[in-house]
């Protein structure tokens, strides 16, 4: 599987947690702190993030609930950053 594949499965199961509520290159790429123009070539595969794609494969390595741990834990930190 190639990163763009992986950024446009994220991109719609964020779209899919708003009920299907479309969201834009734009909007994603705020969210993340990046420019739209980057988030662009991420889904087109123009550019491949090197440190996503690694993040990717640690995360394929561990079992589901193991992986569901991490990523909640990963999220409860970046949760914590958003409020300093």
């Amino acid at each position: 599987m190639e990163s763009k594949d992986l950024f446009n499965i994220l991109h719609n199961a964020v779209e899919a947690k708003f009920y299907g509520k479309k969201i834009t290159q734009k909007e994603m790429a705020q969210k993340l702190g990046i420019s739209m123009r980057t988030y662009q070539d991420w889904r087109l595969g123009n550019s491949k993030p090197q440190a996503a794609m690694a993040i990717f494969k640690m995360l394929s390595e561990l079992e589901s609930d193991d992986a569901l741990r991490v990523i909640k834990k990963i999220a409860k930190g970046l949760n914590h950053d958003k409020v300093k």
